[in-house]
């Protein structure tokens, strides 16, 4: 009996989560059965259940994968040197996430995907140690960021990098909801609108 490649068993296991993805983003978690994500991708149940023995592993794989595709797009574009000012590292990151990224499910898919897992945490333990952890991650790496910034005399002294990451990610995670709920994100509109924020100066006392 021929063996199967690796090659084929990651294709195979793209194609259910693709089809999974599509499903999820088009009618919720909760909404969708394990007969529209077979027939979504194309497979027969026993071709999918090798690799899932159900919803909920779809959801935790796709969940794990999400967090770990933003994390690390992060981490990479924050290797630059100079670190890239907030403006270029969030346009660069979420021009990945807010384009489509799912095959043939137009661009609010992958952030409609994006806050059904937020909202799915508050119920799944594993979810949320996921989130917990990707978020820890992401702290971390704006935490040095902000600390590079400093050092390179584009922020003050007195600037908190733990209060200031925080913001940084909060605009990110804003960016991915509004996208979500309205369509009408784009990153040139939030590369715009962080400029915007960084070009404003404090007026000194009269």
């Amino acid at each position: 009996m021929a063996r199967v490649s690796q090659e084929h068993l990651d294709a195979r296991r793209r194609q259910i989560l693709d089809g999974a993805a599509r499903c999820f983003a088009r009618n919720g978690f909760h909404a969708t059965s394990m007969q529209d994500v077979l027939t979504e991708a194309g497979l027969s149940a026993g071709a999918v259940y090798r690799y899932f023995r159900g919803k909920d592993e779809l959801i935790a794989a796709i969940a794990d994968e999400a967090f770990a595709g933003i994390r690390g797009a992060f981490e990479e574009a924050s290797r630059s040197t100079p670190p890239p000012t907030p403006d270029v590292l969030l346009g660069t990151v979420l021009r990945l996430f807010l384009d489509e990224r799912i095959p043939g499910a137009g661009r609010v898919a992958f952030p409609r995907l994006i806050l059904q897992v937020w909202s799915e945490t508050l119920r799944d333990e594993r979810l949320a140690a996921t989130l917990e952890r990707g978020f820890t991650a992401m702290h971390e790496v704006w935490t040095r960021l902000v600390e590079a910034y400093r050092e390179a005399g584009l922020v003050g002294a007195d600037v908190s990098a733990d209060h200031m990451a925080r913001v940084l990610m909060a605009v990110a995670q804003g960016c991915i909801a509004q996208q979500a709920l309205f369509g009408d994100m784009t990153v040139e509109l939030l590369e715009d609108g962080v400029r915007g924020l960084m070009s404003m100066r404090t007026q000194s006392p009269s």
